[in-house]
């Protein structure tokens, strides 16, 4: 015995990994609590068996998701094209921008797995809730890095942090995602994200693109 666990094979790989897709897919259209381990088993085409052989329970199983929902979005927003820009509140706005074009597809398609869980576990499943939040929070600190550099930039000496605007940012996506639900599409969350590229632009005084000077 040498006290180091045993590596999985290919295959425990390979269902771990779809137990993991699926939690994304299906708990971002039923919700967490009416997901059952026998909906991800099915989604996931894999036995009961192999689901307890990676996870205790659910709870375990969504704390995992949630790490590989910010290692699949860290993946997609590291690539995204807003961080082109030069000017570092171009690159602010392209990120607002570039979160109203991934609007696409059905309602559970562009909705957030975290966000969808946190709600539902906020208060009775603090793991999870803990999980969520390193997720949002993490995100939300790669955003406030351009921002400190826009406010720096633009000589912004306000009573608001990076990190506050940052972390707002999340929350009007979350809470635009929530009515979406509500409305049975993504319209409405396209406004809000309007809504919030108009803000910050009104934070900075932009009203025109801003130039550097030579």
């Amino acid at each position: 015995m040498t006290g180091k666990e045993d590596p999985m094979s290919p295959r425990q790989a390979v269902a771990r990994t779809r137990l993991l897709d699926a939690a994304v897919a299906v708990i971002r259209e039923k919700g967490y609590s009416a997901t059952t381990v026998d909906d991800l088993c099915r989604a996931a085409g894999v036995t009961k068996g192999a689901f307890f052989h990676h996870f205790k329970t659910k709870d375990d199983l969504a704390v995992a998701a949630a790490e590989y929902w910010s290692e699949m979005t860290g993946a997609l927003f590291a690539s995204a094209p807003y961080h082109d820009h030069a000017d570092p509140l171009d690159r602010v706005l392209a990120y607002v921008d570039f979160r109203k074009a991934i609007l696409q597809g059905g309602v559970p398609e562009f909705t957030c797995l975290v966000g969808t869980m946190v709600q539902e576990a906020y208060e009775t499943q603090p793991a999870i809730r803990d999980a969520c939040d390193a997720s949002i929070s993490g995100h939300a600190a790669t955003v406030a890095k351009d921002i400190a550099e826009a406010m720096e930039v633009y000589g912004i000496d306000a009573d608001w942090t990076a990190e506050s605007l940052a972390l707002h940012t999340q929350a009007v996506l979350q809470g635009a995602f929530i009515l979406a639900k509500a409305k049975g599409g993504p319209a409405v969350a396209a406004e809000s994200v309007d809504h919030l590229r108009r803000y910050i632009e009104m934070l900075f005084n932009r009203t025109v693109p801003h130039k550097r000077a030579a």
